[in-house]
């Protein structure tokens, strides 16, 4: 999908009408799930929600949420939770169905844009005016708008990546959080000569999209924010000289990454890095809902490294939410569901049942207040820019050249320019559909 006339809101958008309670008008939640179950709609009558977000904690604040909306009245809902990955790939299956999900959680920015030009979202347009939503900030009004001009989505939290570990770790081992790359480099170098594998990746077992959030981070820290969107929707090639400065800078790291990286699944290289076998992994704070709460409060992150200073500083901040079936059957009933999502309260049960480490997109909603989440908001609003994450900024549909690409990449990293070649070709043929 060419993303020419779509155009994710700025920080500096974005900050301009969130208010008191700065970026948290901007993004959202999860990305992971597991459970299973079939996409077509309730032969109750109830409004059908399919839902990505099955890690323990998550699949539990779903619940809590479907449980308090259902005991206002009115409108039922029907949860339904699909294996994260299983969601991923059957997404497009599932909007195109003769008998789609009424509602399913989703990503806004360039991805809806992408279904919504194909006819298969409802617009929602009408439950922006009233109610909550009515208070949400322009970025974010802007962020669930289509490039036709229709609201199609409601976001209901925001989260943010970084560089995680374990305090504890870092006391035992006498390392101290990097700011430059250089330091970055040498604390690897540290880890390394204690026998510690530096750096977890998780890019196996069907999370090889895990691989981007070091693709973006480089090149936002190198060739900027602007670039980077404009790179994702056409406008540059991945044979581009600035392309390749990112992939040597990512060699100089790659020695410090852990061996399997590429075949252990994100939630396997986090529970390696919470049993100490590595010492810290570039992820989003949804890794969270699989970790035992007991280790939270021992869990903490610092911002990727600065590599040119002149760069403005953009982060990842991705949003969540959910977009409607542009065929359901119950569009009063799923417009009902949608405002309750946007609402502070609801917000505030899904923050609470789960992990609580992402952020409310409703100004008016709490979120946990814990030294990590007051450190994760700091380093969204102190952002010149913010992103989304790879397939959110470009679509879905490139996600995999992405996958393809940068594994063989981590695999074989002198063999980078057929690589680029081969990856520029892969995503000309998705931008040309």
């Amino acid at each position: 999908m060419n993303t020419e006339n779509f155009t994710p809101p700025s920080r500096r958008h974005f900050l301009a009408g969130a208010g008191a309670v700065g970026a948290a008008a901007l993004m959202s939640g999860c990305v992971t799930s597991s459970s299973t179950g079939s996409s077509s709609q309730s032969s109750s009558g109830s409004v059908s929600l399919q839902s990505n977000l099955s890690s323990p904690q998550a699949k539990t604040a779903m619940q809590d949420l479907v449980a308090a909306y259902d005991k206002r009245g009115g409108t039922k809902a029907s949860l339904n939770t699909v294996a994260s990955e299983t969601f991923r790939t059957q997404l497009p299956t599932y909007l195109t169905s003769a008998n789609p999900p009424d509602l399913l959680t989703w990503y806004p920015g360039s991805v809806a844009d992408g279904y919504a030009r194909k006819n298969l979202l409802l617009d929602v347009s009408d439950i922006w005016q009233t109610g909550e939503l009515a208070g949400y900030s322009d970025a974010l009004k802007k962020l669930c708008t289509d490039s036709a001009g229709a609201k199609v989505f409601v976001p209901a939290s925001y989260y943010w990546w970084g560089l995680f570990y374990k305090k504890s770790n870092f006391a035992k081992w006498g390392v101290q959080e990097p700011k430059t790359w250089d330091e970055f480099i040498a604390l690897c170098e540290k880890l390394k000569s204690k026998g510690v594998t530096p750096i977890g990746l998780g890019a196996g077992g069907g999370t090889a999209w895990v691989a981007s959030a070091w693709f973006d981070y480089l090149n936002i820290r190198i060739n900027g924010a602007r670039y980077h969107r404009e790179l994702l929707a056409g406008k540059h090639s991945f044979t581009d000289p600035q392309v390749h400065k990112v992939f040597d800078k990512w060699a100089e790291v790659l020695p410090y990454f852990d061996p399997n990286g590429t075949a252990l699944a994100f939630q396997d290289a986090t529970t390696a890095m919470l049993n100490n076998r590595t010492g810290m992994m570039l992820i989003g704070t949804f890794f969270a809902d699989a970790a035992p709460k007991d280790q939270l409060d021992d869990i903490d992150f610092f911002q990727f490294p600065i590599i040119d200073p002149s760069v403005p500083v953009a982060e990842e901040g991705p949003t969540d939410g959910y977009f409607a079936s542009a065929r359901t059957r119950h569009k009063a009933q799923v417009k009902d569901l949608m405002s309750y999502l946007a609402t502070a309260e609801a917000q505030e049960i899904y923050l609470k049942g789960s992990s609580g480490t992402s952020l409310p997109t409703n100004p008016k909603a709490k979120d946990s207040g814990t030294p990590l989440v007051k450190k994760g908001r700091a380093l969204i609003e102190s952002a010149a820019d913010v992103t989304q994450f790879f397939n959110r900024d470009s679509s879905d549909a490139l996600q995999p050249t992405a996958d393809n690409a940068l594994t063989k990449f981590i695999a074989k990293p002198k063999e980078v320019t057929s690589i680029l070649t081969a990856w520029q070709r892969d995503a000309q043929k998705i931008w040309s559909q």
